[in-house]
């Protein structure tokens, strides 16, 4: 079960999800309470373990820009979290090690993701950040869970509801471990780690991520594997 942990500001705060045992940091460069300069990401990544899957997330910029950000500061991965076409997504996957495609539930889009290039496809609320959670039943059918990343209200009370029905990839969280807007609150998330692994552990054998790994799950697994991470 991989656990990313967005919206991060700080230095403090990322090293805090790492040492609470998150598999990946997600850092926002569109506009929102949450938002980030790439020079102040690049000097967090440098303090970062390798191993961690440092994300940055855009809405609606450049694609030229998106890979320019990515690569320029030494990110694993960039989130398209706006309304990127298809062209334009494959274009970034094409040039970054890992590609997040996000959509609100219920999207009419969310079907065509797998031939955007993208590797993981990230489902979220209307709203970003907003700590709302969506219809569960949208996604029901629609997504191939196997490169599932459920994001969208989540925080400690019901990520193991989520991963138990869904049985995704991954989880993404960012309101639901916060003080406040971009601020992490140690308690909240501590609680959130430890209720994601204990919700994974509970999984029976062959769960979406497991499936994935075994080799159909179209590459998603590949920049993991590369580096020894299962």
């Amino acid at each position: 079960m991989f656990v990313k942990i967005c919206g991060t500001t700080s230095e403090e705060d990322a090293l805090l999800a790492v040492a609470l045992g998150a598999d990946a940091v997600g850092f926002v460069f569109a506009p929102s309470p949450r938002q980030v300069t790439p020079s102040l990401v690049a000097d967090i990544v440098k303090r970062l373990p390798r191993e961690i899957v440092t994300v940055g997330v855009f809405r609606n910029d450049t694609p030229g820009h998106v890979v320019e950000v990515v690569n320029g500061i030494g990110l694993r991965g960039a989130q398209l979290h706006g309304d990127e076409s298809l062209d334009a997504t494959r274009w970034v996957a094409e040039r970054v090690p890992l590609t997040i495609r996000a959509f609100p539930a219920g999207h009419p889009e969310i079907r065509s993701v797998g031939r955007s290039g993208a590797q993981v496809l990230l489902v979220d609320a209307p709203t970003p950040g907003s700590g709302e959670l969506f219809d569960w039943r949208l996604v029901e059918g629609v997504v191939d869970h196997a490169h599932l990343l459920v994001s969208g209200g989540l925080d400690a009370s019901n990520v193991a509801e989520a991963i138990a029905r869904f049985r995704p990839w991954g989880v993404d969280v960012v309101s639901g471990v916060e003080a406040s807007p971009g601020r992490k609150d140690p308690a909240r998330l501590r609680a959130f780690m430890h209720a994601a692994r204990s919700a994974e552990d509970a999984l029976p054998t062959g769960g979406g991520g497991d499936d994935a790994a075994d080799g159909d799950g179209g590459g998603i697994y590949d920049w993991e594997i590369e580096e020894g991470r299962r």
